[in-house]
């Protein structure tokens, strides 16, 4: 098969770029910038593909995917043999880890991205002017996009699936932890869109582990349309203290449910533990649970049992630990808490005003749940919490793009602007003018 280019670079390693500390900042940046310049033509080309070409190029990966799995774990494996080196922990080492299962997976995601309907060219809304001309919008891709990730190697063609099916070009920047997995898994999607007959540079990988590379790409305003970061605080925080490029982002998942009062008991038992036992380490999972005080006896009882049962450290208020004494008191620092683990917050409220206004002042407008039967508080909840998902009798656990119905995602923004929620193809589109007339002049 043809190599069109898009790793003729790419795939040398890190000393092929660089002689000196000098040399070095240099050739990054130049291997930065011709990155960038390339994605900007191939973007170009990529906007005006077919959906049918571009759906035959995601069944490609697809396929190739499941031809390459003796060749993707072995690179794979050069990671794991490095993380273990480093002394990684077995949950990143887990994370990190290819397996044919996995490796099917992601397969099995591609072909659900080229199922999924195509947003480009589609026109959102259309009217008449009186003086007969035609105005309406229509969605069309951003154009490039660079998305910075840690940790998973899934996520390299995740995100390829969903730039390509939405007509974006972008450059991929994975953890330095799984280096040789991401180019392999990038080598793999890059020969398929070519078989395809679109251009190798619709999908780039950067092939150094050097964090110059990422300040690099943050301040290519030139050719990079969008910055997204998938990972830990640190990481999103340094992306938005460096970026020139508009970034959309998400930063911790403090997530709170807030069981009322007349909620039903057994209902509200289930919802928060799932909500923070399905998966602990999610965004998604839940961090705090308010319980309003005329729950304390009915509900809050059953719930510290059950969470001590499930091994689950408690940090609660003074009224919480009046509940139960062997509750740990917490401390102003651990409202704010994203904890990813087995430790909870619990916390009495007086009513739903002081359960909203602990959410407005801990939260990350993320997920944020209400447990009750009241109709119109409900509805209150509903209009008043200012998070990404605001959820009715329902786990957050439930916030996430396949759920929701998109597909897939490229992440979960807890901005405002331009996207909110789980990202998936729509979001990674944007909207442009149309005029229609027929020889329309302005008066």
């Amino acid at each position: 098969m043809k190599d069109e280019g898009c790793y003729s670079s790419s795939l040398l390693p890190y000393s092929s770029f660089c002689q000196s500390d000098k040399e070095s900042s240099m050739d990054i940046q130049k291997l930065m910038h011709d990155m960038g310049e390339k994605a900007r033509k191939a973007s170009r080309l990529l906007s005006g593909a077919a959906p049918a070409q571009k759906n035959d190029a995601l069944d490609i990966v697809a396929r190739q995917l499941r031809g390459s799995v003796d060749r993707l774990m072995v690179e794979n494996q050069k990671d794991l043999a490095a993380g273990e080196k480093a002394g990684l922990t077995s949950a990143m080492l887990d994370r990190l880890k290819l397996t044919e299962n996995r490796i099917e997976e992601m397969a099995l995601a591609v072909n659900e991205v080229a199922a999924l309907p195509d947003p480009v060219g589609e026109v959102t809304g259309i009217w008449t002017r009186p003086s007969g001309f035609k105005v309406g919008r229509m969605r069309a891709p951003i154009g490039v996009i660079g998305i910075i990730y840690e940790s998973r190697p899934n996520v390299t063609i995740d995100a390829a699936a969903l730039c390509l099916k939405s007509g974006n070009a972008c450059i991929l920047r994975g953890g330095s932890e799984a280096i040789h997995s991401n180019n392999a898994l990038a080598r793999v999607f890059c020969d398929s869109v070519v078989e395809a007959g679109l251009p190798a540079e619709v999908v780039q990988a950067v092939p150094l582990t050097d964090r110059a590379a990422v300040h690099a790409l943050l301040k290519l305003d030139d050719y990079v349309d969008l910055i997204i970061p998938r990972g830990g605080k640190g990481l999103i925080r340094m992306i938005m203290e460096n970026s020139t490029i508009p970034v959309i982002k998400h930063l911790d998942g403090v997530c709170h449910t807030y069981v009322d009062s007349g909620a039903k008991v057994e209902m509200a038992l289930d919802i928060c533990v799932n909500a923070k036992l399905n998966r602990p380490g999610t965004c998604n999972a839940m961090e705090t649970m308010l319980v309003h005080q005329d729950m304390t006896g009915s509900f809050l009882q059953k719930a510290l049992e059950r969470f001590r049962e499930e091994e689950v450290e408690i940090r609660g208020c003074l009224k919480t630990k009046e509940a139960a004494p062997w509750v740990k008191e917490a401390t102003d620092e651990d409202w704010p808490m994203e904890y990813l683990d087995r430790i909870l917050n619990v916390k009495v409220v007086a009513d739903m005003d002081e359960a909203m206004g602990h959410i407005a002042r801990y939260g990350s407008a993320h997920t944020d749940v209400i447990v009750t039967m009241n109709h119109a508080n409900a509805q209150r909840f509903i209009r008043e919490v200012d998070s990404a998902a605001v959820m009715v009798n329902a786990s957050s656990r439930l916030h996430d793009g396949f759920v929701f119905g998109l597909g897939a995602e490229i992440g979960i923004s807890t901005d405002k602007l331009h996207a909110r929620g789980p990202m998936g193809l729509v979001e990674l589109t944007t909207e442009k003018w149309i005029v229609f007339g027929e020889g329309h002049l302005r008066e």
